[in-house]
């Protein structure tokens, strides 16, 4: 990255747990438990910035729970219920070639190959990705520049349906017909 700080969504505080300040976390990194990695957390609370640090988790349930710094009871607790985690992108792994963060994917012009690679027609806008068990699903939503008005939902298969990321340009190529969406 150029230096300048981008933070993505890693997760959301889900709730309250007990009497004494912990918070249950819902974690959208894989493995889970990589939430507690990225430091300091960035929420936004009651429409202002704030950071936090996270004292001390531990899985509970199926799930986490977390204490953080100055949250000492449920009261306090309280005023962070359903709040999305955000940490600055440069805390990140650097990927394999070929492999994507799905904050990279989000906002890319997506265009259906056609002719067999010639003449690809404009889609839409990845909206966002589904985790499905067995593939990622991208969620192409139609704007104005779209051949069509539909939102399409499209596997995130590499080299069967994805053809090509060019983070450069924010383009993603898919190999997809669109008679397979078909309103008939």
């Amino acid at each position: 990255m150029d230096g300048e700080a981008k933070f993505s969504c890693v997760g959301k505080i889900s709730g309250v747990h007990g009497l004494r300040g912990w918070l249950k976390i819902k974690s959208f990194t894989e493995p889970e438990q990589n939430v507690f990695e990225y430091t300091p957390w960035r929420v936004k609370l009651q429409g202002q910035w704030q950071e936090l640090e996270v004292e001390r988790a531990q899985p509970h349930k199926g799930g986490w729970i977390a204490r953080i710094v100055g949250v000492d009871d449920r009261t306090a607790a309280e005023a962070y219920k359903l709040i999305d985690i955000y940490v600055d992108q440069n805390q990140f792994a650097a990927l394999e070639e070929g492999e994507f963060y799905w904050h990279e994917l989000v906002g890319m012009r997506v265009q259906a190959e056609q002719d067999g690679g010639e003449n690809p027609l404009d889609i839409g806008v990845v909206k966002q990705l589904l985790e499905t068990g067995a593939n990622d699903v991208l969620v192409i939503q139609a704007d104005a520049s779209s051949v069509d008005n539909k939102e399409r939902l499209i596997p995130y298969v590499p080299d069967v349906y994805v053809k090509d990321v060019d983070l450069e340009t924010r383009v993603l190529v898919v190999s997809w017909d669109l008679s397979w969406d078909a309103d008939d």
